[in-house]
């Protein structure tokens, strides 16, 4: 029987799959690899989000790692169900295609309302963004030289998502002037 896990479980899951690790370390990772720009987990959720893993029996809290100043920190590590539950999460989710709701499609779908110069305007703002995210990217990608290809992947992902998007927009860009 399938496991459902939110994105959120899901990546944490995965993150632990690859090692065990207590929260701290997690938020290292989430942050570290700019995981953030693709997945809903805030610093302050990591430890709910564990604690409703391990209620379900996919995590356990394996040891305590003291980090020299403080109380000692709960490392958790997949059980062999949270294991299988990532491993089938995981290829549900690469295989199965989600319907998206962009905001921005919403937006096209009214610009009848929108006076001319004001969606040049919105969408010259909109391509500085997208330039902006490129960039930050690309830069966060480079910081991950020694990264798995598994994370590389998810960098080439989002990069061919955004200058899709902003090949995209130079074209409409132009169509509407």
């Amino acid at each position: 029987m399938a496991v459902d896990l939110t994105p959120a479980e899901l990546t944490l899951l995965g993150l632990l799959v690859e090692k065990p690790r207590h929260g701290y370390q997690l938020e290292e990772v989430i942050a570290g690899r700019g995981m953030r720009d693709w997945t809903e987990i805030g610093f302050s959720s990591i430890y709910y989000l564990l604690g409703k893993l391990r209620d379900r029996d996919l995590v356990t809290e394996t040891e305590s790692q003291h980090s020299g100043r403080g109380k000692a920190r709960k490392v958790y590590a997949p059980t062999p169900a949270g294991f299988q539950a990532c491993a089938d999460a995981a290829e549900r989710a690469v295989a199965q295609l989600r319907p998206v709701f962009p905001p921005v499609l919403v937006g096209l779908a009214n610009q009848p309302v929108i006076p001319p110069e004001r969606l040049r305007q919105a969408l010259a703002q909109r391509a500085e963004a997208l330039a902006e995210r490129i960039a930050i990217v690309r830069l966060t990608a480079a910081n991950q030289l020694d990264a798995p290809g598994f994370v590389r992947a998810i960098f080439d992902y989002s990069l061919a998502q955004l200058t899709a998007e902003q090949a995209w927009l130079s074209a409409y860009r132009k169509e509407i002037e």
